[in-house]
């Protein structure tokens, strides 16, 4: 088998949204569920709350509890495309933490878990409280 490239969706400007960081005052330590059935520590860091194509949505940002001042932000979500035109799972949004609230969350840069790939990896399952009840039409598509 030849590798013949990752796919994607094409780029749309409707899936990129500026949002505020709403910090906890306090980050929870919680554990998230991988694929592999062990449990990684993160912090729930705080909220993004935005709009997609008239849709009110929400996702739980979270920190590495390994290293809280890390300065990267992870965001694991799955959405109504998981499983038939994405990954199972979901996919992830990293971005890096700034001095201000506003940050630009663009869905165009979402990808696929290495565990998309094989099965030796281990990744966080997006939680429930990460599932979009829309379709996010950007990002990487399932491999193929």
């Amino acid at each position: 088998m030849t590798f013949k490239g990752l796919y994607y969706y094409p780029p749309e400007r409707s899936y990129r949204v500026r949002t505020r960081l709403e910090r906890y005052d306090k980050p929870e330590p919680v554990f998230i569920m991988t694929s592999t059935g062990l449990r990684q520590s993160y912090l729930k860091y705080g909220t993004f709350e935005f709009e997609i194509k008239g849709a009110s949505l929400r996702l739980i940002v979270y920190k590495s509890a390994e290293d809280p001042f890390a300065r990267s932000l992870f965001v694991p979500f799955s959405d109504e495309t998981s499983g038939s035109e994405t990954y199972g799972s979901g996919r992830y949004l990293d971005l890096e933490e700034q001095g201000g609230d506003y940050y630009e969350l663009d869905f165009n840069m979402a990808y696929n878990p290495y565990c998309a790939y094989s099965e030796h990896y281990t990744c966080p399952i997006p939680p429930r409280e990460n599932r979009l009840p829309v379709k996010i039409l950007a990002g990487e598509r399932k491999y193929k």
